[in-house]
């Protein structure tokens, strides 16, 4: 029987009412919670564990549980069916499906319960798998006292959820890619081919990235600059690409949808729309300077490209070197491209999304002192053999020691140099091991008998398409390959003849030794210079390894943790060229499947300000991780105000609110509370 008003408490809430003479609102109909709980057996990741019989026929007693179950697979096709036809025939309208984790499977069955025309929100996840069975597999007693509880948490708080409704942003039908190598290049032409706009903003002078600067590419050894080159310039000519070259990435406000992209263009002292890149101006300038693409072993004019393909062709004048003797000026002549006031440009872009394939950089081996770089002369990274075998090089393609300028007879190449090191860079590179292949290969097709090729090494990494068959014809061809370990390894010189010696030990712990003419070293492949910045204006984070971190290594390897940014090529981890490829073409059909929208739907787990409490104290902006929350000013209050496509619904800005103006949606303090009480079975306080 319910409780009788006291009839003070009566008489006092009859004046109230016919003193404010207002009437009393109808009361909103609550709807009754019907509740199906679905426990999920995940083969035997759950069920060898968990006694999931006991746990349904458990369900079954807590309150507003209507419908219980369990099955195999209830992520499957006919599991969501069984679902689904549950919802119907039981008029459930609030599911527990007790499983694994609801960051790998709470959208999918959100999408299943939508199709039963129940709101997806009215769904709620007990992860009995990594939170019990999987942790406590010798506890078979406490493991589903821990079932039973996690489930009874996720009842107690699906008895209060609400219905959300998702959260509609509009789309600016343009893209940014961050990085012009071979990756952004695929990803760029892709888009731009689909009838986007695209940005191409490259930090260097030419997009192209390393693939531009190597001879061959492995293991069919075709002409690196042959294939990439025409794509180079299909960017460069296409009407839905505009390229921003020698450029940085300032600022990035806003979200998926409405991205606003500050960029600082460099100056190159050269008029781009004026600039014909005819190269008189190139010709007539009389200084020369080490250049970056040449590994700094060749030279170029302080006014010109980095090499002839580059996109664009625009020439740059390097102030450190020029001598302003104006004879550039001189040669171009009417073209009027010079310009010595030329000043930094700041622009802004709107883009829906962004695409970041900055790719990465190369170790400098100066640091391991057992190496030799940079102390005896012919010792060389990978990249600088690599400019050295090329036919558009410093040598025109001869392979010569730098002490003297002579052919080598032997070359010796060490593998892992600061990869695979617990004190520098504890992964492997990945292609360093076919590169290395290549070079060798290439060497004793050149120059057959005349010249000894020696490789150091632990492990033959080559578990891709032909990389096996690769490593056979390297041996086939005479290649020598001696395992060492990557320990005690180090590098001597003989002062009269520049010779040098390679030392290192055997597996089984015996000393080794050889003598040869040059070495190349297999130095690490390593992040961005800029990945730390970028991924701080970006709001992304990096891995412990420097590497951007994508969403979900197995299932959406080219999102990142942000909406509407997707990642591409080695920056998200190191690959080779065809994965690279295949990771832009990956990273366009994500952007373009936003892009295709007029609006972009957003989770409505989303920060709410209530402005009446809020004291405009800026606490929640500082606490919010993800830049979602700033204080404005309304009307003449300062108050608190949610960007709805930036907040990622972590609910930081809610605990920390010191006027509990900020709440979240399906988390509020009630639910939260009550899962507590489900937990401990007792009352607690709520605030």
């Amino acid at each position: 029987m319910p409780k009788k008003v006291p009839p003070k408490r009566a008489a006092t809430t009859k004046k109230t009412r016919k003193t404010t003479g207002k009437k009393t609102p109808p009361k909103a109909k609550v709807e009754t919670p019907r509740i199906g709980v679905f426990v999920c057996q995940c083969g035997s990741n759950i069920a060898s564990v968990i006694d999931v019989n006991k746990l349904t026929e458990y369900a079954q007693t807590l309150p507003n549980v209507v419908h219980a179950e369990n099955m195999n697979y209830p992520c499957s096709h006919q599991g969501q069916n069984q679902i689904i036809a549950a919802i119907k025939n039981n008029q459930l309208n609030r599911v527990v499906v007790a499983g694994c984790s609801p960051r790998l499977y709470e959208p999918t069955f959100q999408k299943c319960v939508s199709q039963a025309e129940l709101n997806p929100w009215l769904f709620e996840m007990a992860n009995i798998r990594e939170f019990a069975s999987y942790v406590h597999k010798t506890a078979p007693e406490q493991v589903n006292q821990k079932a039973k509880d996690t489930l009874r948490m996720a009842v107690a708080k699906a008895s209060l959820l609400e219905p959300l409704k998702t959260i509609e942003l509009p789309m600016t039908k343009q893209v940014m890619v961050i990085g012009g190598g071979i990756s952004g290049i695929n990803a760029a032409l892709d888009l731009a081919d689909m009838g986007f706009k695209v940005y191409v903003v490259e930090k260097t002078e030419t997009i192209g990235g390393y693939m531009a600067l190597l001879d061959k590419t492995f293991p069919t050894l075709d002409c690196s600059i042959c294939i990439e080159g025409p794509k180079m310039v299909d960017v460069g000519r296409h009407p839905n690409i505009e390229i921003i070259s020698y450029a940085d990435i300032l600022k990035v406000d806003g979200n998926v949808g409405n991205f606003k992209v500050k960029i600082r263009k460099n100056p190159r002292y050269v008029i781009a729309a004026n600039c014909t890149g005819c190269g008189e101006c190139r010709e007539a300038c009389p200084i020369e300077y080490p250049n970056y693409a040449d590994m700094y072993l060749g030279v170029r004019k302080a006014i010109s490209p980095p090499y002839g393909q580059a996109v664009p062709l625009t020439h740059t004048i390097n102030r450190d070197y020029c001598i302003e003797c104006f004879r550039c000026v001189d040669a171009c002549g009417a073209r009027q491209a010079i310009n010595f006031d030329q000043k930094p440009q700041e622009i802004e872009v709107n883009v829906g999304a962004i695409i970041v394939s900055i790719g990465y950089d190369m170790y400098d081996p100066k640091g391991l002192e057992w190496t030799g770089y940079g102390k005896y002369t012919n010792v060389f990274t990978a990249l600088e053999f690599e400019r050295l075998i090329l036919a558009a090089g410093p040598t025109g393609g001869k392979v010569v020691r730098a002490s003297d300028g002579q052919k080598p007879h032997s070359i010796a190449f060490i593998q892992c140099v600061g990869s695979r090191d617990i004190n520098h860079y504890e992964y492997c590179s990945s292609f360093c091991c076919m590169y290395t292949l290549k070079h060798a290969v290439m060497l004793k097709e050149k120059y057959k008998e005349a010249i000894e090729v020696y490789v150091f090494f632990n492990d033959m990494r080559s578990n891709f398409k032909g990389y096996e068959e690769f490593y056979n014809r390297a041996q086939k061809a005479g290649v020598k390959f001696i395992r060492v370990k990557l320990e005690n390894r180090r590098i001597t010189e003989d002062p009269q003849t520049n010779n040098l010696t390679v030392y290192g030990e055997t597996e089984e712990g015996q000393p080794i030794s050889t003598n040869v003419e040059m070495i190349v070293l297999a130095n690490a492949a390593i992040p961005h210079a800029t990945a730390d910045e970028l991924s701080k204006i970006l709001n992304i984070p990096l891995g412990k390894d420097g590497f951007f971190v994508e969403c979900q290594p197995k299932i959406r390897p080219t999102d990142s943790p942000v909406p509407g940014i997707f990642l591409s090529g080695a920056c998200q981890g190191l690959k080779d060229i065809p994965y690279s490829v295949a990771q832009g073409s990956a990273a366009a059909a994500q952007v373009a499947s936003i892009l295709s929208k007029d609006s972009w739907s957003v989770e409505p787990i989303v920060a709410k300000v209530n402005q009446d409490l809020c004291s405009g104290c800026k606490v929640c902006e500082s606490t919010c991780g993800y830049k979602a929350i700033n204080v404005e000013k309304i009307g003449d209050k300062q108050v608190a105000k949610v960007a709805e496509g930036l907040c990622r619904g972590c609910g930081i800005c809610s605990s920390a609110c010191p006027m509990d103006a900020i709440t979240m949606p399906n988390y509020s303090d009630k639910q939260i509370v009550a899962q507590i009480e489900a937990v401990m079975e007792k009352k607690v306080r709520s605030k």
